[in-house]
């Protein structure tokens, strides 16, 4: 059995138990193996490991997995798209993690040829450091697109603080999913919003808890081969 291989049991066993601990035990909850830091072999290791889901924030890494492996994955961007290299990448992803702006929205109005799936990052702790709309300003940005043909908001999507302090983590991702379910719950066409992105490799335990339906884990899963400590994997 590879690293990764029981780094996934054991991931897995954590997701089960935090959905226990929240009574969501029907609810599925996708891994995203965040492979920014590794190499094509590695990540190509991810997947015979049985990760359906990979993670890129970097055009370049992305375009560069996606020549050299020939698997039916799925594949996620989950960095800041600059607007300029929205037509590097969104012909080759299934879901974007970062839509935060209209000028974003229109580029890729413009060059994707099928909807996309899109999550709208929230800046829910306002630093500002992190990109991502206000809480306050998400539905009306999503609403605002309810013309664009190419964009499907399935969901919200953000990072909590680099802390050790779980009460903040947790108000973070608990205020995102209310803001999730708020927006579900005006019934939207473009915008079903009943996903949510959020946890890390440090935190995607307590994202479990609070709703999380998608986890973006990197160094717990596949490492880091240049040895860094990652602040977090997105």
């Amino acid at each position: 059995m590879t690293k990764i291989s029981t780094n996934l049991i054991r991931i897995e066993e954590q997701i089960v138990a935090a959905k226990k601990q929240a009574h969501r035990e029907e609810d599925n909850v996708h891994i995203i193996a965040v492979t920014k830091e590794v190499s094509v072999e590695r990540t190509q290791e991810a997947i015979g490991a049985g990760l359906q889901h990979l993670g890129e924030n970097r055009p370049e890494g992305l375009i560069n997995k996606i020549t050299a492996i020939d698997e039916p994955v799925h594949w996620h961007f989950i960095g800041s798209l600059q607007t300029r290299k929205v037509k590097q990448v969104i012909n080759q992803i299934d879901y974007l993690h970062s839509l935060d702006r209209l000028s974003l929205a229109e580029e890729i109005e413009k060059r994707a040829i099928e909807p996309v799936k899109c999550f709208v990052q929230v800046n829910v702790s306002g630093e500002e450091t992190k990109h991502g709309l206000n809480a306050d300003e998400a539905l009306s940005f999503i609403e605002s697109l309810k013309d664009f043909t190419k964009i499907k908001v399935v969901g919200l999507m953000t990072m909590a603080p680099n802390t050790e302090d779980e009460s903040v983590i947790r108000s973070v991702f608990k205020q995102l999913k209310q803001c999730q379910q708020q927006i579900a719950d005006q019934g939207l066409a473009h915008a079903p919003c009943t996903e949510l992105s959020m946890g890390m490799s440090n935190d995607f335990q307590i994202a479990v808890e609070e709703g999380a339906t998608f986890v973006r884990v990197g160094t717990a899963l596949v490492g880091n081969e240049r040895g860094e400590q990652d602040e977090h994997e997105k």
